[in-house]
């Protein structure tokens, strides 16, 4: 596994990870046109082009011999829907399904504590499905505690997220 910042080439390979692991995770009885055309609007490479070129962004990537298999946007500037976080926020972390359980996110995220470390950013938050239990228990065991609630909308429609914090110094 080799860790990286990511470049504008990656930006189609992230894309597609991106819809594969959304998908995958938060649409479990049938791909309606609703969530199909979320996702092809959202994960884009053109998006992610410029989330990528935008300096208040960072991503890094895990990348194997056939290609990324995780990536990780770390997002400053990003206030949390909740009182007490800092603005810096795991934005994204995503790894392949079936690349789970080899330490790829821990690495992602570890990488990203470094940094946040290294800018003296004394927490960092995210949010995810409240009903994402595997994302709930890494993010639990890897020191995040859950701080709140908000809602993730697309349109009209919310979804009940957890805000989680984990602080760093």
């Amino acid at each position: 596994m080799l860790l990286r910042p990511a470049r504008l080439s990656d930006a189609s390979s992230i894309a597609a990870i991106s819809i594969e692991v959304w998908i995958g995770t938060y649409i479990k009885r049938g791909v309606s046109a609703f969530f199909a055309d979320y996702a092809l609007r959202t994960f884009t490479r053109e998006n992610t082009e410029t989330l990528i070129a935008d300096p208040d962004q960072t991503f890094l990537v895990s990348e194997n011999a056939d290609g990324i298999d995780g990536v990780l946007r770390l997002a400053r500037g990003s206030p949390a829907p909740v009182e007490g976080c800092h603005d810096v926020e795991i934005a994204t972390l995503y790894v392949q399904p079936r690349h789970q359980g080899k330490g790829i996110g821990r690495a992602l995220l570890n990488a990203a504590f470094e940094l946040c470390h290294d800018e003296a950013a004394p927490s960092v938050w995210l949010a995810t499905n409240a009903e994402n239990t595997p994302a709930i228990g890494f993010y639990l065991v890897t020191g995040f505690r859950q701080v709140g609630q908000t809602q993730f909308r697309i349109g009209d429609q919310a979804y009940p997220n957890n805000v989680y914090a984990c602080r760093l110094a």
